[in-house]
């Protein structure tokens, strides 16, 4: 368990999933109010999602809040740019603040690098856009993606009675589905949960299950695509491939839910990942469909050895990849 201060947070999030509360309860709400709560002796939400479509009244309110509360810190996890620079820096010169940015590897230009000079302080998951915040004048944090279990947690190894062999939790889109398609081919059934699946979304409870009792967990790439094959096989594709900003590969939370919840992740392959989980030991990864194929057939076929690394991975995800720890982290680089 972390340390816990003897501080006063105010937690600037959204309260229900993209605004909507028929999606839900927000990561904000279960993964970073939740997680604070318990490392701080105080903390106050400020949800926005009323406010929404009202931006000068948003202003307003959070001002209200901040003078009425006296924080020793206000926690952002951005979400559009709801927030103007001088709301911002109004509330920068009275109090320290810190924003989470979480999509640097195809937002930085776009987005992080406009906002986070109206912060005290910034967290960056992207190791490689660490450079970039000090060429702005910005030394940031360096933190990650991590993962909340839903409930207490199966332990580091599935029971004999697997439900699948092959399975992948995500939202469909037309990539994803052409990987597939493409280990369909190959001879390799893969079992697809998520919005726009036939199967359809679950819930964090029945994700975790699913990881927990499937021999080996996909984690599909949700940026664009490399691989030729895909970007020329349809119009479509060409057009997305040109259009879209998302050209870097991201680790995201999928990368820690998984070993978390007990399961074995098999990950296409991003740059940093051997930061976090040791490549071959804690992890297994793939860089395109003939390879994750062979390391299916292998990992199946080597049960003890498939074991062994979700066991490992279990144990370094349980230890240091979660929310209470990242969050600690930062909580630490700021108060010290």
């Amino acid at each position: 368990m972390p340390e816990k201060f003897d501080k006063k947070i105010l937690a600037v999030l959204m309260e229900w999933d993209y605004c909507d509360p028929k999606r839900g309860p927000s990561m904000d709400k279960e993964y970073f109010y939740k997680n604070l709560a318990k490392l701080a002796s105080s903390v106050e939400p400020f949800w926005y999602d009323p406010y929404i479509n009202d931006l000068p009244r948003l202003q307003e309110m959070l001002l209200e809040k901040a003078k009425a509360y006296d924080p020793d810190l206000i926690f952002f996890v951005p979400y559009l740019d709801q927030f103007t620079p001088e709301t911002l820096d109004f509330l920068k010169e009275r109090w320290p603040t810190f924003a989470w940015f979480g999509d640097d590897t195809w937002r930085f230009e776009l987005n992080s690098a406009k906002l986070a000079p109206h912060f005290t302080h910034v967290g960056t998951t992207d190791p490689f856009s660490v450079l970039k915040y000090k060429k702005i004048g910005i030394a940031p944090i360096l933190t990650q993606w991590a993962a909340q279990l839903a409930g207490a947690g199966p332990g580091p190894v599935p029971p004999g009675s697997w439900e699948y062999d092959v399975s992948f939790v995500g939202g469909y889109n037309r990539f994803r589905a052409w990987y597939i398609e493409q280990l369909a081919k190959a001879g390799i059934k893969v079992h697809c949960f998520g919005a726009g699946w036939p199967a359809g979304k679950v819930s964090f409870e029945e994700m975790e299950r699913i990881f927990y009792k499937t021999k080996i967990n996909l984690n599909l790439s949700n940026s664009v695509s490399q691989d030729i094959r895909f970007i020329f096989s349809s119009f479509r594709s060409v057009a997305n491939y040109l259009r879209s900003p998302k050209r870097a590969e991201q680790i995201k939370a999928r990368n820690f839910e998984i070993p978390l919840a007990g399961g074995f992740q098999l990950t296409n392959y991003v740059a940093g990942i051997e930061r976090y989980l040791k490549i071959g030991e804690e992890v297994a990864v793939f860089s395109s469909p003939e390879e994750c194929a062979l390391q299916i057939e292998y990992y199946l076929a080597n049960e003890a050895e498939r074991i062994r690394v979700l066991a490992a991975g279990n144990k370094r995800a349980a230890s240091e990849h979660t929310y209470l720890n990242r969050l600690g982290g930062i909580l630490a680089a700021i108060w010290g």
